[in-house]
């Protein structure tokens, strides 16, 4: 079974930091609406959703991203929690496909996890299996990459493990694109987080609230259309 699409990316990483959403003037922000999310992708959101893991790439070409969880209340968007991550090594792609070492942007579900370590006491379905493990013959910085993982619902089978090879729209579409542990530089297409971050993300989602990803380069989230 294939591991995942992703070549990953330091255990433990850097530290979590209160940092990193984009800011604006207080005066033009709207509670309403994910900070940084232009119309394209804040219509994506679903009406349903309560928790948004929001994705911020430094650039289009660019490795460093900034992750945001944000979670609502009433009809308020609150920023609960920041950390520095990784996407992939060459950044982002509207299009992505399988091998371009970019991560996709839009908005998508997550309703799956699973790791090589046990159930952190998440809410999502967990899947714990050695079969998760990065291969030995990866550097030795990558082998705890797939720790934990929550499976980005990009070209997937909803309801499977995250590892299920299962690409409903093609293998050339890619897949095997998730959330993980971090080894400190850029990935084949995932997003990857320090330790507690995965921690606190796993712990906190949850499949009542309908969490979603929304992630891309700063630029093209910001787009009205």
């Amino acid at each position: 079974m294939t591991v995942t699409a992703c070549g990953g990316a330091e255990r433990g990483g850097r530290a979590d930091v209160g940092k990193g959403a984009p800011t604006r003037p207080a005066a033009t922000l709207d509670p309403t609406r994910i900070p940084g999310v232009g119309d394209r992708w804040q219509r994506h959101i679903p009406a349903d959703s309560r928790q948004v893991v929001a994705v911020y790439g430094d650039g289009k070409d660019s490795a460093k991203s900034t992750v945001v969880l944000y979670a609502k209340q009433g009809s308020t968007w609150d920023r609960v929690r920041s950390w520095p991550a990784h996407n992939g090594k060459k950044g982002w792609a509207t299009d992505h496909h399988e091998g371009d070492d970019r991560s996709p942007v839009g908005v998508f579900t997550l309703s799956d996890a699973g790791g090589v370590r046990e159930n952190p006491g998440t809410k999502l379905p967990y899947t714990r299996s050695a079969a998760f493990a990065a291969p030995r013959w990866w550097a030795k910085s990558y082998w705890h990459d797939f720790d934990y993982v929550i499976a980005i619902d990009y070209n997937r089978v909803k309801g499977t493990p995250p590892n299920d090879p299962t690409r409903p729209e093609g293998e050339g579409k890619g897949g095997g694109i998730w959330l993980h542990m971090d080894h400190g530089s850029g990935t084949s297409a995932c997003v990857s987080l320090s330790e507690s971050a995965m921690e606190y993300l796993l712990r906190t989602l949850d499949p009542d609230r309908h969490p979603v990803v929304v992630m891309g380069d700063r630029a093209d989230l910001k787009r009205s259309r």
